[in-house]
């Protein structure tokens, strides 16, 4: 594997690197202590059918293209099939093969458990189904290997990836990530993508802080490692969907929606101490904490309540002389372009009028889908039923318009005011 020259597959990324203390370059180390460069796990649970050739495949790609020794650990986390009976062949006909044999469940437990424990460089993850194209694998370890990055990512989001999969799980992956910029600030695209990296010396600080040993394994390591102050390095992916995906959607969301909350609360009491880490990481590095989401749900509510109060009055005002639909339409469109202005410039600290027009123009997209959550679900209840009692109207007013407003803020949030597309396009106080 290690017929070619270190360059074939690593950046020239010499120079000075503002803020962040340099990294060795990962395959010289690793030769001078005679270890493979990569590691690359593949956790599996029952996976007998797939098993046998995504090694095979993964191996000869190993073989022909990468230039660095690499070592494929395959992390078997509690299979009941044949799947024990095939790695142990599959250990046992190829080099580099290894197996780790897990007695519980728990992708993230399996990726805690191998990495942890390995003496590689870089240490990589992917699926058992291959479903990201290996040709990505490069551009993926090159920065770590030179230590230009901490940690590398697919991403199945980004411009430039091309993505085969169905509406449904476009969809679930889309809003999972916003949520994720909406409550957390992460920065980063796609956190679901199984096809990450991460230096060995970075693990090494970072994993004793990571509780999660399930789906939420990544999410819980990437957010520590950006607030940490580390860099996160994302390859856009060709990336072709699994049909015979066994994930459980909706308990895989609830845990991850339990993992949200508990990074929240940690960050929030000092629980998690991204700035103990970002120290032991190399005192030139500085702990990125986004703005409290508090203080913005707050000034966000603050906002909402006084918007609601002007449209009232406007109403009041306009009803008279225009009529009640016209005046509804002049008073909703005026509070909704003052709200989208209150909330860029108090909640989210966007000053300047750099973007203003497009900030409105989002704001503005926002409000439609608030106000078509809220018309919706009176239109369902009316065609449910024909005539309903006036206490059941109102619930599903004020059920509707509490979801209108959450999905208002995690769109403002994580969307039009996202902390990366300010900095990039706007002025933030």
């Amino acid at each position: 594997m290690d017929a070619m020259t270190d360059t074939a597959l690593v950046p020239d990324v010499s120079g000075p690197r503002r803020r962040f203390a340099p990294r060795p370059n990962a395959a010289t180390t690793a030769r001078a202590a005679g270890v493979p460069v990569l590691d690359i796990v593949v956790p599996v649970y029952n996976e007998q059918a797939a098993l046998a050739d995504s090694v095979y495949r993964l191996h000869r790609y190993l073989c022909e293209a990468v230039p660095f020794p690499a070592r494929i650990t395959i992390a078997d986390n509690a299979s009941i099939d044949d799947t024990p009976r095939i790695a142990a062949a599959l250990a046992g006909e190829l080099p580099d093969v290894h197996v780790v044999r897990l007695d519980e469940k728990g992708r993230g437990r399996a990726l805690h458990h191998v990495w942890s424990r390995s003496d590689a460089a870089v240490l990589v993850y992917m699926d058992v189904d291959l479903s990201t194209d290996l040709a990505a694998l490069g551009p993926l370890v090159a920065p770590l290997i030179s230590g230009h990055s901490d940690l590398a990512i697919g991403t199945r989001l980004a411009r430039g990836a091309r993505v085969h999969r169905g509406p449904k799980r476009e969809f679930i992956s889309r809003c999972y990530n916003l949520i994720l910029k909406s409550t957390l600030s992460a920065g980063f695209s796609d956190a679901q993508c199984g096809f990450k990296a991460i230096r060995a010396d970075v693990a090494a600080e970072l994993l004793p802080y990571v509780e999660d040993t399930g789906w939420f394994f990544d999410t819980e390591l990437l957010v520590l490692a950006e607030r940490s102050g580390l860099r996160i390095h994302e390859v856009p992916v060709d990336w072709v969907d699994d049909p015979d995906s066994r994930v459980d959607i909706v308990a895989t969301a609830a845990a991850d929606l339990k993992g949200i909350g508990r990074l929240l609360r940690g960050f929030a009491t000092g629980a998690i101490p991204v700035n103990t880490i970002a120290a032991q990481l190399g005192s030139s590095r500085v702990s990125a904490a986004p703005r409290s989401l508090l203080r913005q749900a707050v000034r966000f509510g603050v906002i909402g309540v006084t918007s609601t109060a002007a449209y009232v009055l406007l109403f009041t005002v306009l009803q008279g002389w225009a009529g009640a639909q016209l005046a509804n339409l002049i008073a909703l469109l005026l509070t909704a372009i003052g709200n989208t202005a209150a909330n860029r410039r108090f909640t989210f600290g966007v000053a300047g009028g750099a973007h203003l027009a497009r900030h409105h123009l989002e704001g503005l997209i926002v409000f439609g889908i608030a106000l078509a959550i809220t018309s919706g679900a009176l239109g369902v209840l009316h065609a449910l039923a024909a005539a309903p009692h006036h206490l059941v109207e109102l619930a599903v007013l004020v059920t509707a318009n509490l979801v209108a407003t959450a999905v208002r803020f995690v769109l403002l949030r994580g969307w039009v005011f996202h902390p990366r597309r300010a900095a990039a396009k706007g002025t933030t106080r």
